[in-house]
């Protein structure tokens, strides 16, 4: 009964890390839309590098 949803990096659907992909599937939203966010982020001041770097250093992957 303990249903708690949990942040993954995707090891299977993935272009780089899976970082997109296990946070589109953790807020149940389309994979596209959130690498188009991370791309908008970067190209809007560069701090999207180094998030997505971040994340991929921290968020665990699937398997």
């Amino acid at each position: 009964m303990n249903n708690v949803k949990r942040l993954y990096r995707s090891a299977t659907n993935k272009v780089l890390g899976g970082v997109c992909y296990g946070m589109s599937t953790y807020f149940n939203i389309d994979p596209t839309i959130v690498r188009l966010i991370w791309v908008l982020f970067t190209l809007l001041g560069g701090a999207g590098i180094l998030a997505y770097i971040i994340c991929w250093i921290v968020i665990p992957s699937e398997s």
